[in-house]
């Protein structure tokens, strides 16, 4: 396992030694002298290596392959190279970086028409959501997956949903009494800070950067200004998702960044040894533990009898054997596992 992260590591740092040396190429002093005056084949060269070159090593660092992925990337490396080679050079081939411009289009367009389906179910999906108890981060994706047609943007498109609703929507909501994860740690203080520092962040660099290239600086204060947006949601779904438990089950959530529901018959065991949960945890170990300015250590590990489904941002899956807690209220969180497992033999 650990020789093929190696080798995955590999196509990574060859991708950015091809991107990082045609970056150099045009956009230095040093790549200037030693372009030659008939620049065609070198920037021939550049194109082969933005639509070719990377999208494949990429690919291969990923190890997915899709046609769709392919032609995406290759699209990709299109208009990157609209941005990184200078427009005096590239000019014979300006048509292939339209080119990239036209897929990309069109499937953004076709993307958004299948958002625009989703608009159709949403009477229904949140009709759901509003006839369960479930809290909102588990009963949304449930009637999402019941109602829509499973695609992958959809599954963006509800994801960024939840950020918005919970960003502007939820300041009316009282917090539910219940178990919690985070009230005894500084997580909301963590979340603050970064929010400052981003803040900070967009104001100094912004202009520094809207100075030397307008679009990157446009780019950049879009994505900083979607993280804030995104690090409000998730203290405010952190905040107003308490522990929900269940007959037989336990819904888990750190915030938006990542839910669980485990059954209490697939618990094979409640591991309390010291020693073992001052470990580090290993890689078939997930962690719901608030982030805070000093370590931390979870108050319990449960042993699945099967691997648990974790769902993360962007609706990401991936299972895992032992699930890591720590809880605000520790002795009835205990009790209420074990009462639970024993209820559920």
């Amino acid at each position: 396992m650990i020789a093929l992260k190696k080798k995955q590591n590999i196509f990574l740092a060859f991708l950015l030694v091809v991107l990082a040396s045609n970056f150099a190429l045009y956009n230095t002093g040093l790549g200037a002298s030693i372009l030659p005056p008939e620049t065609n084949g070198v920037v021939m060269g550049s194109l082969i290596d933005f639509v070719l070159i990377m999208p494949a090593l990429f690919l291969l660092y990923k190890r997915k392959f899709s046609i769709k992925q392919a032609v995406l990337l290759a699209a990709s490396g299109c208009i990157a190279a609209r941005f990184i080679i200078p427009i005096e050079h590239l000019q014979p081939f300006v048509a292939v970086t339209w080119a990239g411009f036209a897929i990309e289009g069109t499937i953004i367009l076709l993307e958004i028409l299948i958002i625009a389906t989703l608009v159709r179910y949403m009477p229904r999906i949140l009709a759901d959501v509003r006839s369960t108890t479930l809290p909102d981060l588990f009963s949304f994706p449930k009637a999402v997956e019941k109602h829509a047609p499973k695609h992958p943007i959809i599954q963006v498109f509800c994801a960024d949903f939840v950020v918005f609703y919970y960003a502007f929507a939820s300041w009316k909501r009282k917090e539910q009494p219940g178990l919690t994860l985070q009230k005894n740690s500084s997580y909301i203080a963590f979340i603050i800070m970064l929010i400052h520092g981003i803040a900070i962040e967009t104001i100094g660099i912004h202009w520094w950067l809207h100075e030397k290239s307008l679009v990157l600086s446009i780019l950049l204060l879009i994505l900083n200004v979607y993280s804030v947006l995104f690090f409000v949601a998730d203290m405010q779904a952190i905040r107003l998702n308490p522990v929900y438990v269940t007959s037989d089950k336990l819904y888990l959530s750190l915030g938006l960044m990542k839910r669980a529901e485990i059954r209490f018959d697939q618990i094979e065991e409640l591991v309390e040894d010291k020693e073992q949960l001052e470990r580090k945890l290993a890689k078939d170990t997930i962690d719901f533990i608030a982030r805070d300015f000093e370590a931390v250590y979870p108050q319990f590990i449960l042993k699945m009898k099967e691997p648990v489904e974790v769902t993360f941002m962007l609706g990401i899956k991936k299972r895992y054997n032992k699930v890591a807690i720590k809880a605000d209220q520790a002795q009835e969180f205990r009790k209420m596992l074990l009462q639970g497992m024993e209820d559920n033999r």
